[in-house]
């Protein structure tokens, strides 16, 4: 599913013109990115969390010339569903 896929269903679902959807969920997007940036997490109950996770130091190979690198600590943002949301998967979606 893409973006333009929610938006279309958000608008089918609500009957609310497609630009006004696409500017919510475009705001939403913004939003969420713009509060991972300044290091706050983003908790959605029932849905779930973003959250800014911290990645330690550690070496790397760079196989095409041998040699060994040192990758730095850094953060990077991730999502954590909800035990809810997954829960819902688990019992709808086939392996």
């Amino acid at each position: 599913m893409t973006k333009a896929d929610i938006v279309a269903k958000i608008s089918e679902k609500l009957g609310i013109e497609k630009g006004d959807v696409q500017a919510t969920v475009e705001t939403f997007m913004n939003e969420v990115k713009n509060s991972l940036e300044s290091g706050d997490n983003v908790y959605l109950r029932g849905f779930g969390s973003f959250i800014v996770k911290t990645r330690a130091e550690k070496t790397g190979r760079n196989i095409s010339k041998n040699t060994t690198i040192k990758i730095p600590a850094h953060n990077i943002p991730a999502f954590k569903p909800a035990k809810v949301f997954v829960e819902g998967v688990k019992k709808n979606v086939e392996v």
